[in-house]
C-alpha cells in the first residue's frame, strides 16, 4: 500500500481553516487554532521524551482561539514528507508530516477511526 500523501493544500486566512485533499480522495478541513494546539515541535509538545507520531487527543478538545498565535503567517513545504507552519507570533519550529497530519484529521469519520 502506498503512503498517503496530499494532492492539494490550500489556506483560507479569511475562513482561519487549511484544506489537504488526499491520494485516498479523502478531504480534511483544519481549522488554524487545531493546528497551532497540535503543533509538532518538541517545545510545544513538552519536550522530546512526549514526542509521538500521534497528535496528543487533548487537542480536538481545546477552544478555537483568534490570537496571533493561532493566525497563519506562512506554509512552506518540507522535502517531499510534511510541512511547516509559521504563525503570526513568530512560531515555526513544528514539521507536520503527512502521517501526523492525517492523524490530525478532526473529521467523524477519521475520530470515530481513531477511538473504534
Amino acid at each position: 500500500m502506498s503512503e498517503l500523501k496530499p494532492t492539494g493544500i490550500t489556506a483560507n486566512r479569511q475562513t482561519a481553516m487549511m484544506m489537504v485533499s488526499w491520494s485516498d480522495g479523502h478531504s480534511s478541513s483544519y481549522p488554524f487554532s487545531l493546528l497551532r494546539h497540535a503543533c509538532p515541535c518538541a517545545e510545544c509538545r513538552g519536550g522530546h521524551d512526549q514526542m509521538s507520531p500521534e497528535p496528543d487527543p487533548g487537542v480536538f478538545f481545546m477552544p478555537d482561539e483568534d490570537k496571533p498565535a493561532t493566525h497563519l503567517r506562512s506554509l512552506e513545504g518540507v522535502g517531499g514528507y510534511g510541512l511547516t507552519i509559521e504563525w503570526e507570533d513568530g512560531h515555526h519550529f513544528g514539521i507536520y508530516n503527512w502521517h501526523y497530519l492525517r492523524a490530525l484529521c478532526p473529521c467523524p469519520s477519521c475520530r470515530s477511526a481513531v477511538h473504534g
